[in-house]
């Protein structure tokens, strides 16, 4: 197929979309496995956990991030009962918030940070801090010293730096830091190359093969005032299938041999991270936890055995997996324009009141949503659209292709489902847009968890 002068989005013109979109016979119908478990339709009219998209429009505005609370619980539940005997950090960059942190202390899941900022609202929410881990390739010495005082559970080593760092810190406060070295094991997690990490040409962790991860943990172990808990790997984001897990392991694990002959130390955990896939569009197959759990213990087991190593108290950080399904965002119609293409063509182009402010990940990686129409049952045909935000960016895309009712307006819903993680947790006040509100819905009540801004939070941040 040939190449479009305008570039790959103008090559998917026509009638038809992208190969993997199909036209539905009802535009009004859900695809259920792309929304949260309390999500259906009434007469038209989007549903979830008994409140509707229009009475959730009128009460907090759009745009509008809305929570599937039990569906969010329920997520969390599955992966701790699919990991029985491992321990599940739920990773907070997904999206976190006061009341998200407490939902995840109440199921009994530990919790991963990565900033100061995600530390504070752990702490805010009353987080145990021993249950906290936190992540990151440049921690300040404001954030390790911030660690060490509350006392965390585990600090994730990135660099030689914070070793010394550390060191230093421990000896002022008269405290012991427990540390994991984070290392890449050059594993290609077949994913968007901006959330692959377990390549070696990238920023986090120390390298396997060139023996810097080696050299990290002799010298943790050198070290006064560390604790050397074990072997962190993270081989990407959006991942479906276990194979890139079972590399990962495997070089790991020999890694956790080598330390072991070498050094006379045995690394008694190992966290193989998450970046489980969730389903976006039709064209995602995303596996269930409980498949998960069992292939990734049973890769973990048999390395061991094959080593003739102890199997190390494993740990898993699902964050997209929890967050990403239990939401789904709600936008305000506000134009509609039909634009001709070459070759005879034409695409729907609706325009919503937010855009990449509110998801920017269609114009970071690429990455492509479904949605529907929420607030009216419509009888007219599907049209191929692409749903547009209200940014000055041709890039400012939501939704790239989908099909919607020809008769969509002005003034109606539409909701994009799978929303929750690293929406909110990347939303900017691009063009001086305040950022959207989020609310939890459960058992037929909606409640504000995190309010939307106003032009005078925007105002607050001049210095005149």
């Amino acid at each position: 197929m040939r190449s479009h002068e305008a570039g790959a989005l103008h090559g998917q013109a026509g009638t038809r979309g992208p190969e993997w979109l199909r036209e539905p016979d009802d535009a009004n119908q859900l695809v259920p496995h792309l929304w949260s478990a309390n999500v259906s339709k009434v007469d038209g009219v989007l549903t979830v956990a008994g409140e509707t998209a229009t009475e959730l429009a009128q009460e907090f505005g759009t745009p509008l991030y809305v929570v599937d609370e039990d569906d969010f619980r329920g997520r969390a539940r599955a992966f701790k009962a699919a990991f029985p005997t491992a321990d599940v950090y739920y990773a907070g960059k997904a999206f976190l918030c006061v009341a998200t942190a407490r939902w995840i202390a109440e199921e009994g899941l530990n919790l991963d940070v990565c900033t100061g900022g995600e530390l504070a609202v752990a702490l805010r929410a009353e987080f145990p801090p021993e249950r906290i881990g936190h992540h990151g390739n440049n921690k300040s010495v404001a954030e390790l010293r911030r660690c060490l005082e509350v006392g965390v559970g585990r600090i994730v080593i990135d660099s030689f730096e914070e070793i010394e760092r550390l060191g230093a810190l421990t000896a002022e406060l008269g405290v012991r830091a427990p540390v994991m070295v984070r290392v890449t094991a050059g594993v290609e997690a077949h994913t968007h190359e901006y959330i692959s990490t377990s390549h070696e040409d990238q920023k986090f962790g120390f390298s396997i093969s060139d023996g810097a991860a080696l050299d990290a943990v002799r010298r943790v172990l050198a070290t006064e005032g560390l604790d050397f808990l074990g072997l962190h790997s993270h081989i990407g984001s959006q991942i479906f299938v276990t194979d890139g897990f079972e590399v990962a392991a495997r070089r790991v694990l020999r890694l956790h041999d080598q330390i072991a002959r070498e050094l006379g130390v045995t690394a008694p955990e190992l966290d193989l991270g998450g970046g489980f896939g969730i389903a976006y569009t039709t064209q995602d197959d995303p596996r269930a936890p409980e498949d998960l759990g069992r292939e990734i213990v049973k890769i973990v087991t048999d390395e061991c055995a094959a080593l003739g190593v102890e199997v190390p108290q494993l740990s898993i950080e699902p964050g997209r997996a929890i967050a990403g399904p239990s939401t789904f965002t709600l936008y305000e119609v506000g134009t509609t324009k039909a634009v001709g293409l070459d070759g005879g063509g034409s695409r729907l182009y609706v325009s919503v009141d937010g855009g990449m402010s509110d998801n920017i990940r269609p114009a970071l990686y690429g990455a492509d949503y479904s949605c529907t129409l929420a607030s009216r049952e419509s009888e007219a045909r599907p049209a191929l659209a692409r749903v547009v935000g209200k940014h000055c960016e041709s890039g400012d895309i939501v939704v790239k292709s989908e099909f919607l009712p020809s008769d969509i307006a002005a003034g109606d819903l539409l909701a994009v489902p799978g929303t929750g993680a690293y929406c909110r947790s990347l939303a900017s006040n691009y063009n001086h847009v305040p950022r959207a509100a989020v609310v939890a819905v459960r058992d037929g009540e909606a409640r504000l968890i995190l309010r939307r801004e106003t032009e005078e939070d925007l105002l607050r941040l001049d210095v005149e």
